[in-house]
């Protein structure tokens, strides 16, 4: 560091040199509640690739003659809404790929609070599920489940079930029109009939978090596709009010998408009672629904267990990326950004701008929003580990995109259907000034349970398929087996499988 310090502009020397208070270094994965006290819109991280580019830029900058921004490795202070912000260009391709690195969560410590948590409900059950919701939630319930058809229909106040009753129907469209009601038949050959066929999975657990916000919107997102699937039972699972209860929105949405039975719990005591199943908790076959790092550590957990359960996908804190021209409306993307900020201090957005873009009026603009929300501080923390990327063409703007893989895309520019062509890596996108990501968390139609961490990669966002299992069927005529019996037995001959070889050749009357 000595050497490093040196080649410094002073005043970024003497930042990095500082001995605070109480130091506490940080990382982007901590989520940090605060960031430097020295740093204007530029903070060294803990992140080698991301720290020398930000040195770099520093020391060019005084290089040039430019203006000097302190940086600063001590978090001592409140965070700041102001956005670290890099130019791609004067990136190399490994502190790119560093900061699309999104935070490790080190799961062998939540592991040792979660495994046992599974264990207990396990063994014990509903006895289990009471005892932890009473220590983590600090509510006694006295029915673990509910059957729904028992359960009288929430009255809601009117407007609030009219938004509900049009968030069902375009989701029940959306996945509708999702069901292939013919089955895939090929005859790949003479005689030789191939055919691939849809089921329902019978029994799903579908996870609704509570915490912070009450999540109807999930119920609707997670039972409408199973309901259409076909499923038969349906678990839904979420934290109880103090009274109890469930919500009654949960309730409400719960019931009119066809949800069968009702888990008052939360958290790994609810991922295990519906994996393994309790005295009155079914057991599942699949578990979908965003959580908590605990939640998703119990999926983890019991996907490679004894409970024989299947998840969704990787679950990690909510994320937007969103691109940007110079026409964008500096409030709609600054409401952009802070729509998923709100959502909790490990949320991370990152907005990309083409040239033209006013970044100072838009770091300006979040900030003046985000202190009239009523989750400001939530969003704050947020954005303090949170960036902005100067691209110079549409091109770039997609290629980092792609490398992000975001959880949702919001293309804010102009001709934006003309982009999708590029768009290889999202969750769920976008496109144009009229479409805030909030329509799709909602009531557009599309699924809101999406990969998020990067997954988008390899991970699609749940859909109809999500609660299907597929199988292949295959028929050969007398006439099929004998075009095709002879290739089949001479490839089981050349892997040594003569078992295989002889289940053809019998039928032909072939001599062994």
């Amino acid at each position: 560091m000595p050497a490093l310090l040196s080649s410094l502009p002073t005043v970024a020397r003497k930042c990095l040199s500082k001995k605070p208070e109480t130091p506490r270094a940080f990382n982007v994965g901590a989520r940090p509640s605060s960031v430097p006290a020295c740093a204007s819109s530029t903070v060294i991280v803990n992140r080698p690739a991301a720290n020398k580019a930000l040195i770099r830029s520093a020391t060019q900058a005084t290089k040039r003659g430019g203006a000097i921004v302190p940086v600063c490795a001590i978090a001592t202070e409140a965070p700041s809404s102001d956005m670290k912000t890099y130019s791609y260009s004067d990136l190399t391709q490994a502190e790119r790929q560093e900061i699309c690195a999104r935070p490790r969560i080190d799961f062998s410590s939540i592991m040792d609070t979660v495994e046992p948590i599974v264990e207990s409900v396990r063994t014990e059950g509903d006895k289990a599920v009471k005892e932890l919701t009473a220590k983590f939630d600090r509510v006694e319930v006295d029915d673990v489940v509910v059957e729904l058809k028992d359960v009288p229909m929430p009255v809601l106040d009117p407007e609030v079930q009219k938004s509900f009753d049009v968030a069902y129907e375009n989701i029940k469209a959306f996945h509708q029109a999702q069901k292939n009601t013919e089955a895939l038949s090929v005859e790949t050959m003479p005689g030789v009939v191939c055919r691939r066929v849809s089921r329902p999975i019978e029994r799903v657990g579908l996870y609704v978090p509570g915490g912070t916000a009450v999540l109807p919107s999930t119920a609707l997102m997670l039972a409408v596709p199973a309901a259409i699937a076909g499923c038969s039972t349906l678990v839904l699972a979420s934290p109880p009010q103090k009274d109890g209860n469930i919500p009654p929105e949960v309730v409400y949405c719960a019931k009119k998408a066809g949800v069968t039975h009702l888990l008052k719990a939360g958290g790994a005591q609810a991922v295990a009672a519906m994996a393994y199943g309790t005295e009155s908790c079914p057991k599942v076959d699949k578990i979908f629904g965003p959580g908590n790092q605990y939640v998703t550590a119990a999926k983890m957990l019991l996907q490679n267990s004894e409970a024989m359960v299947a998840i969704d996908m990787p679950a990690g804190p909510s994320e937007v990326l969103v691109i940007a021209d110079k026409e964008a409306p500096v409030s709609f993307v600054a409401a952009d950004l802070l729509s998923q900020a709100e959502h909790g201090p490990d949320s991370q957005v990152v907005l990309v701008t083409l040239p033209g873009v006013d970044i100072e009026a838009t770091i300006a603009e979040v900030e003046k929003q985000r202190a009239a929300l009523p989750r400001g501080d939530l969003a704050l923390s947020a954005l303090s580990h949170s960036f902005i990327v100067k691209v110079d063409d549409k091109e770039t703007a997609a290629l980092f995109s792609n490398l992000y893989a975001p959880e949702h895309l919001i293309i804010n520019v102009e001709d934006a259907e003309s982009w999708m062509p590029l768009i290889n890596e999202a969750g769920s996108v976008f496109l144009g000034r009229w479409t805030p990501e909030s329509v799709g968390d909602y009531a557009s139609g599309t699924n809101h349970v999406l990969p998020t961490y990067g997954y988008a990669r390899m991970y699609s966002g749940v859909s109809l398929d999500s609660f299907q299992k597929h199988m292949t069927v295959q028929e050969l005529t007398l006439d099929g087996l004998k075009n095709l019996g002879p290739s089949v037995a001479k490839m089981a001959e050349v892997e040594g499988l003569d078992a295989h070889r002889r289940a053809v050749t019998k039928r032909l009357g072939l001599a062994d």
